[in-house]
């Protein structure tokens, strides 16, 4: 078993928040924001024209095991299925009971 000093322990915390992941790789109620999109400029502004540009901040209402991921920005509620999903690459922010 490892130990490591307080600050070590604050350093890892803060990268694993800042991990970057697939959007298909988060569970419900984890909060996000995303950074990229892997796939043609196709994907790309279809998702940028249902709200899911990069930058946008989202929150994983139900996780996407089986059937589509529900997601949530802002106001309005989306469902994505698991392929495009795992297109959209996010940098996680923390649960919705922070």
């Amino acid at each position: 078993m490892e130990l490591y000093s307080k600050q070590e322990h604050e350093r890892r915390q803060v990268n694993m928040e800042m991990a970057v992941m697939p959007l298909a790789a988060l569970f419900s109620g984890r909060r996000a924001r995303i950074v990229s999109v892997h796939g043609g400029r196709g994907v790309a502004e279809h998702l940028n024209n249902m709200g899911l540009g990069v930058g946008t901040e989202i929150e994983v209402l139900r996780q996407g095991a089986p059937g589509p991921f529900l997601v949530r920005i802002k106001e309005t509620r989306l469902a994505i299925g698991q392929g495009v999903a795992g297109k959209i690459m996010v940098s996680v922010k923390g649960t919705t009971e922070e």
